[in-house]
């Protein structure tokens, strides 16, 4: 392959470490490269040194004659008076812009319905972000440095963009560097990868699942220091391997030699130890939405939900920004009364959510990380294990030296993570949380859900990390034209359902961003601030009005039907699997009484079938 551009001997000092210490690398044309490394290890300083916009202390850069590079940085420029299409497309005349096949493809993908004439300035942080990844991407050069590209795009987006960039590269010659924190999108994106750490760049074949395979192979021959961050790794690989079958069914993927290495790793989660200590918390009534229609000041923004939450349910809630989804887990939470219909509580229930606003710390800024938590209980149980704050703290990445820093010196990661462990020491026994991946890098996303693998009650998870809600999740549910639906099929439903028109707030890939306000705001924004009727497209289903509503409460019906007996199935395994083997007639018993629940299951969801065929 052809040398593109490379680093020889790139040194990058800061007063109190060494960023890049003689690092050395290259990328070679066809390359689609993806860079990982704890937040602050100089993942970011590299694609600068790489683009030649940070000079290196020492070392240079060198680039092939002619080459075009492209970088995206993480910093978003809005000076007053320029527009979007100023930004995209320059002066170039419309008929000749709007005739070039991959400039229509970004505005659709990115840009969706936002005003092409609207000024930067009067743009959300999310809109802002698009608008800059846009004018890279409909820009024709040969390498494309990419610094966190997935930031503010939901799943939707970041898929669109994944499949962008693979075809986009697939037919022509050149290259991709790209640092994220989305494991997802480097796993469909990326054939090779590097890790920033220590000051070196270690290259790994493959995309991420391949990388933490061979990250585990290299860590097991680690000094014992190592011996914590292995052991998740290998917990992470785990489930990489037992898990998600798109993922396993990649032939980079190393089977023989993972199989060899998670031999005798458990699963990553005890289903039915959790499931019992969730039952012995809150018994079997935790939370249920019957025929609930919520909104603000009397405009409604999700109507005729119905929800049930179970004592061990791990849900993951998707939908496009200003669909309902925050409306949804204020009926959860409590922090909502219902327009119409009822929701109830058990009365153990205690309910506690991490908000993106991290409002958790707010009184805690000036204090040490070590005396916040230290006024919590001694001991923590998580799973089956009692552990101590500070054990606790180490695990979600905390050194001795970080627990001696006040909470508002903290990286936005660390007040995350943080925020989260004070969270759980208050001992809720629902856990809800609204975007929690925000600001942490791969290790740290691990360790989070390495944590959360223990939670021993009802998780309800709203983010646009697909990996994320795959990973900690069992249930995915949907919020779209005002209605919840359950995801059977997972995101890979959810993604074609937005395919096909489903849940209209924004279109596909739509520009409601984090940051709120401005032009595009969400219809759900705009619900709460001003009691405007949210939009929504009614599906071209051909049924009146009231056909309609009946098929959708029967469908919620269908779907809750569908809940009980998946884990009335999974209750029987359990117990089939406990079974004393010696008692061949009770085995018999359980086995008869399991044909037929999965039986009833099997029709069940041919059931569910044609209602979903009827709602659309």
């Amino acid at each position: 392959m052809a040398h593109l551009l490379g680093a020889e001997k790139i040194h990058v000092a800061l007063p109190d470490r060494v960023l890049l210490d003689a690092v050395t690398l290259g990328i070679e044309d066809g390359d689609r490269i993806g860079v990982v490394g704890r937040n602050g290890d100089g993942k970011s300083t590299l694609l600068r040194v790489l683009a030649g916009t940070q000079t290196p202390d020492d070392g240079r850069v060198t680039v092939r004659g002619g080459l075009r590079v492209g970088a995206l940085s993480q910093q978003d420029v809005a000076e007053i008076g320029e527009s979007v299409r100023s930004r995209v497309v320059g002066d170039r005349p419309e008929h000749e812009w709007a005739s070039d096949p991959r400039i229509r493809d970004v505005l659709s993908g990115l840009l969706g319905e936002l005003d092409l004439d609207a000024e930067l300035t009067s743009l959300s942080g999310g809109q802002l972000r698009r608008v800059h990844l846009a004018e890279l991407l409909v820009r024709d050069v040969d390498v494309m440095l990419l610094d966190e590209p997935t930031n503010h795009l939901d799943v939707e987006g970041i898929s669109w963009l994944a499949a962008h960039l693979k075809r986009r590269w697939s037919s022509r010659s050149g290259g991709i560097v790209v640092v994220t924190h989305d494991r997802w999108f480097l796993d469909e994106v990326c054939t090779r990868m590097w890790e920033v750490h220590d000051g070196v760049v270690d290259p790994f074949e493959g995309g991420y699942a391949a990388y933490v395979l061979q990250r585990v192979e290299r860590d097991r021959q680690a000094a014992a220091i190592e011996a914590k961050r292995q052991n998740l790794m290998r917990k992470e690989l785990a489930w990489l391997r037992r898990g998600a079958p798109a993922r396993t069914s990649k032939p980079k993927f190393r089977i023989d030699a993972a199989n060899e290495l998670i031999a005798g790793e458990p699963p990553v989660r005890d289903t039915v130890e959790l499931t019992q200590l969730a039952t012995s918390r809150l018994g079997r009534d935790v939370i249920d939405l019957d025929d609930v229609t919520a909104g603000y000041e009397g405009r409604a923004v999700i109507e005729d939900v119905t929800l049930h939450v179970g004592p061990a349910d791990r849900i993951g809630v998707l939908g496009p920004n200003g669909a309902g989804k925050s409306t949804l887990l204020a009926l959860v939470t409590g922090d909502l009364e219902p327009m119409a219909g009822r929701v109830k509580r058990g009365k153990t229930v205690t309910v506690q959510q991490v908000t993106q606003k991290l409002e958790g710390l707010a009184d805690h800024l000036d204090e040490r990380v070590s005396d916040v938590v230290g006024r919590y209980r001694t001991t923590f149980r998580a799973g089956k294990d009692e552990v101590t704050p500070g054990q606790l703290l180490e695990r979600l990445g905390f050194t001795t030296a970080h627990q001696k820093v006040r909470v508002g010196s903290l990286s936005g990661g660390q007040q995350r993570r943080l925020d989260l462990l004070l969270t759980l020491l208050d001992e809720p026994n629902v856990l809800v949380l609204d975007e929690p991946t925000n600001d942490m890098d791969t290790d740290m996303l691990a360790a989070m859900e390495d944590l959360l693998d223990t939670w021993p009650g009802p998780l309800i998870v709203v983010s646009h990390d697909r990996y994320l809600l795959e990973r900690v999740t069992d249930l995915q549910y949907a919020v779209l034209d005002g209605h919840v639906r359950h995801l059977p099929g997972g995101v890979e439903q959810y993604l074609a359902l937005r395919a096909d028109g489903a849940g209209g707030v924004g279109g596909v890939g739509g520009v409601g961003g984090a940051g709120g306000g401005g032009a595009g705001a969400s219809s759900e924004e705009s619900a709460q601030a001003t009691g405007a009727q949210p939009t929504a497209a009614s599906p071209a289903t051909g049924l009146s009005g009231r056909e309609l509503r009946e098929a959708q409460k029967a469908l919620s019906a269908v779907e809750r039907r569908m809940e009980k007996l998946t884990r009335r199935a999974e209750e029987l395994t359990a117990q089939m699997t406990s079974h004393d083997p010696g008692d061949v007639s009770g085995l018999q018993e359980l086995g008869a009484t399991l044909q037929g629940v999965q039986g009833e299951l099997a029709e069940t969801e041919e059931r569910w079938l044609e209602l979903s065929e009827q709602v659309g």
